[in-house]
């Protein structure tokens, strides 16, 4: 992660540097003095640029004078504009200028209270992210320099307090990411699982049911998944325990197909590489117990991920094939494409029957019909309960994480009915994503639920000011937010 801090303001006298301003207002004390110190070359350069601090633009300014080797003007906008959103997209700003040139920085935020200033330095940690890992040859201007910023703030003590719990978050986004990016001969049940153990280094209690555990459990829906991997399936459950003592926890429910090859109803060839990105859901709800552990909250949460491989043997579940999940309810598997709703199934029944929780939140990229309806801008949000929906809607708009809420009318259920089992698991190509919620809504008892289809926004094929392209980190922000903002304390 990048490395970060704050210190009061001060006039720098040589390196690199960025300077963060509102569009209105008089300029910034530091801005006005390197300003001085140079001659007025920021001025100049910004006049000749057209540049005028308007959020989103920023400006560089070669070899100023005073010392400095180049200075970035980052614009703001209005001050009455400015909030967290514009103050990381600002900081994302400065990576972006600074990334390829220099190893570290120091970055003026002297017109910021702390807590913005606390968020312009998670917009430069989650846009400074690279996943790198297995690159060993770099083209001339393409390597990664950055290694550190100093944030120069008016208020370094607050801006410091509230960095506090926002790099815990930034430490569960990029924990997502990572695992989202691993390529599949990398990532597979079991190194997922050993990845997850390392939680334990927070505080968070990690338990494993293996296959004989959710044998003796019924997970026949999950364990038919995952039979045609030579690698068995796992189900692997977080505790963090930050409340008090007996309250019921919150949970969370991932979806951790760590390769989906379609089974023996397989995927075309074309694009079938993206598949090693439909354990998206399960990296969220790691990085969110990872980011709750991180910044102590006081709460009790619970992860509960299903971790499997579809793939294709002698072995592999066939279409028709009928199982029976831990809930007892049958399923005729008339795809075997349709793979994650049978993962969850199980896992969903396990966690409200052992937990009891205050509510449930699953995430997974379950569809390619909610990419169709929303694109890659918003997830699906689907839900049994009117508040639980409103929060996670609201919550979403304020930390970017966005989502729409779509129907789950009874009818829909009439589409899963099978001739031979209680379900099957398709109901044909219309409204995809909705019967696919309204099937794992049958393995919730009632308990308030919400499904999140994130498979429009779980990996970004363009980078953004805080989004390298790759892995995105959905999720983690949303449900962080969701838990500080409403059950917490």
């Amino acid at each position: 992660m990048l490395d970060t801090g704050f210190s009061d303001s001060r006039l720098p006298h040589e390196g690199v540097l960025a300077i963060l301003a509102p569009s209105d207002g008089a300029p910034s004390a530091l801005y006005t003095q390197v300003d001085a110190a140079t001659g007025g070359a920021l001025s100049r350069a910004a006049r000749a640029a057209d540049f005028s601090f308007a959020a989103k633009a920023s400006c560089v300014v070669l070899a100023p004078g005073a010392g400095l080797e180049r200075v970035v003007l980052v614009g703001l906008g209005p001050r009455e504009g400015i909030d967290a959103r514009v103050a990381e997209q600002a900081g994302g700003s400065v990576v972006s200028a600074l990334g390829k040139v220099t190893a570290r920085a120091a970055v003026v935020l002297d017109t910021l209270p702390g807590d913005l200033a606390a968020h312009v330095a998670l917009g430069a940690v989650l846009g400074a992210y690279r996943f790198d890992s297995y690159r060993t040859i770099w083209r001339e201007g393409e390597a990664w320099k950055l290694e550190g910023l100093e944030f120069l703030s008016i208020d370094a003590p607050g801006a410091t307090a509230a960095w506090a719990g926002l790099s815990a978050v930034a430490r569960g986004v990029l924990l997502c990411r990572d695992l989202v990016n691993e390529p599949a001969n990398m990532l597979r049940p079991d190194t997922f699982e050993a990845r997850i153990t390392k939680l334990r280094d927070l505080g968070v209690e990690v338990e494993v049911l293996d296959r004989e555990a959710m044998h003796a459990l019924g997970f026949g829906a999950l364990l038919g998944v995952g039979q045609g991997s030579s690698v068995p399936p796992r189900t692997v459950i977080m505790r963090w325990n930050g409340g008090t003592e007996g309250e019921a926890p919150v949970a969370f429910i991932g979806k951790g197909v760590t390769f989906d090859s379609g089974g023996i109803s397989i995927k075309p060839a074309a694009g079938m590489e993206e598949m090693k990105t439909d354990m998206g859901g399960a990296a969220a709800v790691v990085g969110t117990i990872a980011a709750l552990a991180g910044r102590k909250a006081r709460v009790n949460a619970v992860g509960v991920v299903g971790l499997v491989e579809n793939m294709l043997s002698g072995d592999a579940q066939r279409p028709g094939d009928v199982v029976r999940t831990a809930s007892g309810q049958t399923i005729e598997v008339l795809n075997t494409d349709a793979e994650g709703r049978l993962v969850l199934a199980d896992v969903l029944w396990y966690a409200q029957d052992r937990f009891k929780p205050r509510f449930m939140v699953d995430l997974a990229t379950l569809t390619g019909a909610i990419v169709v309806s929303l694109g890659t801008e918003r997830a699906g949000l689907f839900s049994n309960d009117d508040a639980l929906a409103q929060q996670l809607a609201t919550t979403g708009e304020g930390v970017g994480d966005r989502l729409w809420r779509m129907p789950m009318c009874a009818s829909y259920l009439e589409l899963l009915r099978s001739d031979i089992a209680d379900l099957k698991n398709i109901g044909g190509r219309a409204g995809g994503s909705i019967t696919a919620a309204k099937f794992l809504e049958c393995f919730v008892n009632k308990v308030p639920w919400a499904h999140l289809d994130i498979a429009g926004t779980a990996f970004a094929n363009k980078t953004s000011a805080c989004v390298p392209k790759g892995a995105t980190g959905f999720g983690v922000r949303l449900l962080d937010a969701l838990v500080r903002e409403h059950y917490e304390g």
